[in-house]
Order: C-alpha cells, then structure tokens, then sequence
C-alpha cells in the first residue's frame, strides 16, 4: 500500500509541475501578446511591460518572463487593491478593470495596470493582470519638475475599463483628450485588454484539458512550495543584521539612501530607516515600487532560480520612513521614481558583501536613463510650423564587475529593458542619432573591470531646437563604487556639441544647429589590479 501511495503521491507532484510550467506559458504567451500589439516603442521595443496570473484570493502565482521587477512586483499587490474594491462575486465575463494610481499599481502615471477575471463554465476561476507604460499622460510630461502628483498628469481610480464587453466610451474620451499622443495610448490600453483576453482562453483550455474546473488548489501549492523553498534558501544564511548606505545626486539635495538588512529563521527584512526625506520633485520611490526592487535585489542574491510569485515575495518584508524618499505620501510627484527605486538592489548587494564575504558584484550605473525628447512650436525659440513630436529614448550604463568576471555593458539592470532602435525614434520625429556606441573607459579599472556605458548623440535634422528632459539622468556627481579594491566608474555627463554642460534634471533646450550627446555612468570595478 505503501509503495501504491508513494507512486501516486510521485505522479501527483509531476502532474502539478506540469501544470505550473503550463502556467508559466500562458503568462509568456500574454505578454507576447502585449509586445506584439503594443503601440508605445517603450513597450514594443524595449520591453516595459508585465503580464501575470492570480488566484482567486488575488495572489500572484506566476509571472511572464518577458517584463521589469518595477511592473511585476508592484503588480503582484496591485491586484488585491482591486479586489477591495470590486470583490469577486461583482465580476462578470467581460470585465476588464483598470488604475494608474502610483501608490497602488506601478509607481507613477504613466503606467497602466489591468485586471480581468477568468471564466471556466460561468464560474470565476482566477484573474490575469497587465502593465505597460504609456508615451504620455497628459500634465507637464516625463519630467521630475513638478512638484505634487496632480502636475503630472491625469489620475484614473480603480474602475472599470470594459463592462460585459461594453468599452468605456467616456473614459477613453477623457484619456484620449488629455494625452499628446491619443492614438499610442488607446492602443497600448486595447494591447492590455487583448493579452488579457487571450490568457482568460489560453487558461480555461488548460484546465478543460486536464479535467480540472478551479485553479486555488494549484495556486496553494505554487505559493507553499515557493515560500517553502524561499524561507530554506534564507537559512542558509548567516544570521544578523548589517547595513549599507548610497550617497545620489538627487534634485534640490544630495539623497542619502540607507538599509538595514535583518536575516533571520523567518525571512529577511529590510528597514530604510535614515534614508533621506521625500523630495519637493519627482523623484520620490512610492513604497509600493520600493517593495518592488528591495525583494528583486534580495531574491538575486539568495535565491535568483526560485520563481517569483506571491509566496517567495512574502519571505521579504520592507519598513520605511514616513514621507522618505522610498516612501513619499500622497500627493508627491513620483514621474521619475525609478532614479531612486532602481537603486535599491545595489544597496541591498551592499548589505550582503559582509555575510557573503565579498560574493556580490561591484556598483553598476542602476538608474537607467530615459530621453525624453519632444519638439514643435511649445520649444522655446522655435517657429510656430516646427515639427512636433514626442519620443523617447532608453540610455544605458555598466553594469559592477562580479567577483569572477567583467560587469556587463551598456546592460539595463536591474530593469531589464532594453534600448529602443534608432531607427523606431528616427522614423518618430526629425531627430538623427550621430552616434551610439560605448564609452570607452567608462568602467571602473580593477581586477575585473566594470562594464562599460554608451555615448548617444543627437540632433535635430531640421532648423529648430528640441528639449531634453533630464528627469531620470542620475549617477552624474555620485558614481557607482568599486568593491574589495576595484575603481570607482565613470560618471555620465550630458552636455551640447558646442560645449555647454546641462548638470541638472530639469528640461533642457538643444537650440537649432546644436546636438545633444548623452556618456552615460560606467559599472565599478572588481578587487586590485
């Protein structure tokens, strides 16, 4: 009998990994959905996206590769704030709910966060969420010059974006009145829906297939076996507490960002406590976007071959400073929150170097740095028939050297998006790319050298200026640190071909004739030469 038990026992844990993995396809084949029918470049080209599946208790039980730990992590929160407040048994087939609201979906505006329900036979088995980050939201665009949220553009509550069907007509009215690019965010709004609506199909057909009619009793195994192993991966660590601090160029002030990491036999913890005041500009991280990149800096370290799901997420818990700048409250303007939010897995690495006895990379550039480049008759000396338009572009640092190896270059982590082509932001507007290449030397020397980041230059083809917003742009004053002896990395600069530096994060003007070249920051260095 024994052995009859143990045999079925066996065949019931390969048919529940087979599930998982099949899990693990219907969310990629989402977000390939996404990609494909995507109309933002940001989205299309580089990736900025997420796309996941839920339980019915709203826990997030697998994720797409294909996306960022800024959409995916604070998406697997995001959608209990939507079951508070549309509970399970008020949806219906059909239904597609929708928010940008940065303190609880992605972290800023320009983000979008779907949900819909999943039907099996009539019966709500589970839901798929989305994210992707759309060209504009109206307000004073991708910039950290304003100075509270309702600057930056226009707010949507949790609400429904599709009834039984039934397409908002006048939410779609408002968006498209409000943003400079109506038909790029309607689009990516349809692209959500869609990959969505093709996951609700792809998930009921699993389950018809393998005779199952619910999803929770996969989902419970999933989310204990994951916490299970995320919790056996923390105690093989040393136990303690140790800390790391990062000095960035920040807006108005220098930011300091500080971390106590606490392992224990019940998880990791991490307290910001000491880390600077939230600051005037947007440039804050909402804590939800902190969570975010806090337990991807963990889980790269501990345990990078667990799946990310709701149960290893929950092994990492994260305390902050009131109103900090890894917490700001409601209304701070959060545009650029990624300056600071992406940083955070390098302090986190910091925390590990002493435990690790120096088993962790060196800095890299972190932040990585959006272009945001828009033209026409608003720029200030252009004429009033200048061409408008409004793109972006995706500039990228080193990453730190490893203890065993050069960092990479020109490697967006720990976003992982990559560079949208010229030619995508050439074909967009009048702008010319001169140059695009790696910055030689930008790496911090050492015994492994840290990974080098690029130089763009740009100029306008026709004879008017175009603005720079320089909201993102950071790691100018405060490289990345070498480790264990390595060189510190280059710090970025951007400045005009004629010679002018532009040092802040404000929005610059490149005047008619003139082009605009971008070196952005280098990774650390690894050990002694």
């Amino acid at each position: 009998m024994n052995d009859i038990a143990d045999r079925n026992d066996a065949r019931a844990q390969l048919v529940r990994q087979i599930l998982w993995n099949r899990l693990v396809a219907v969310v990629e084949e989402q977000a390939n959905v996404l990609l494909k029918t995507a109309f933002g470049p940001i989205t299309r080209e580089a990736g900025d996206l997420s796309a996941g599946v839920y339980d019915t208790r709203g826990r997030m039980l697998a994720q797409a590769v294909t996306g960022t730990p800024g959409h995916v992590n604070t998406m697997a929160t995001a959608v209990a704030h939507f079951l508070e407040r549309f509970p399970l048994e008020t949806l219906r087939p059909g239904d597609v709910l929708v928010t940008n609201d940065p303190w609880m979906g992605t972290g800023h505006l320009f983000d979008f966060v779907t949900v819909t329900p999943a039907f099996l036979r009539g019966r709500l088995i589970g839901l798929f969420a989305s994210t992707c980050h759309v060209i504009d939201i109206g307000g004073r665009g991708f910039v950290a010059e304003a100075t509270s949220v309702y600057e930056e553009g226009l707010y949507i509550p949790h609400m429904k974006l599709f009834e039984q069907g039934r397409r908002n007509e006048t939410l779609f009215a408002i968006l498209m009145g409000n943003v400079r690019e109506p038909m790029q965010v309607r689009g990516d709004l349809l692209g959500l829906v869609s990959c969505n609506e093709v996951a609700t199909r792809r998930l009921a057909a699993m389950l018809e297939e393998f005779g199952l009619d619910e999803l929770d009793s996969l989902g419970e195994y999933i989310v204990s076996t994951s916490r299970q192993s995320m919790l056996e991966a923390v105690r093989r660590l040393p136990r303690g507490t140790w800390s790391s601090s990062m000095a960035l160029d920040g807006y108005e002030a220098p930011i300091e960002l500080r971390a106590a990491m606490t392992v224990s036999e019940a998880g990791i913890h991490v307290d910001f406590a000491g880390s600077s005041p939230a600051s005037r500009f947007g440039i804050n991280s909402p804590k939800c976007y902190t969570d975010a990149y806090t337990s991807f800096g963990v889980k790269c370290i501990v345990a990078p071959g667990i799946p990310n799901n709701a149960g290893s997420l929950e092994v990492v818990t994260v305390a902050c400073p009131e109103d900090s700048i890894v917490a700001p409250s409601r209304p701070r303007a959060v545009t650029a929150r990624h300056v600071i939010g992406q940083m955070l897995p390098e302090l986190i690495f910091g925390c590990f170097d002493e435990p690790l006895r120096g088993g962790v990379p060196a800095e890299g550039a972190g932040s990585m740095w959006v272009l945001g480049l828009s033209g026409g008759p608003q720029v200030e000396g252009a004429r009033p028939d200048a061409t408008r338009f409004n793109v972006i572009s995706i500039g990228i640092g080193g990453m730190g050297a490893r203890p065993t190896k050069e960092g990479l270059s020109t490697t967006a982590f720990p976003s992982g998006v990559g560079a949208i082509p010229v030619e995508i932001t050439e074909a967009h507007s009048p702008l010319l790319f001169r140059r695009r290449e790696f910055a030689e030397g930008s790496g911090g020397a050492g015994r492994h050298a840290g990974g080098r980041g690029s130089v763009i230059e740009i100029e306008n083809t026709q004879a008017a200026p175009f603005a720079i917003a320089c909201a993102t742009f950071e790691r100018r004053r405060n490289p990345a640190r070498g480790r264990a002896g390595g060189g510190d990395g280059a710090v970025g600069r951007v400045l005009l071909a004629s010679g002018r530096v532009l040092p802040g994060k404000e929005t610059y003007v490149v005047p008619a004739g003139d082009r605009l070249v971008a070196e952005m920051p280098g990774g650390g260095g690894y050990g002694p030469r």
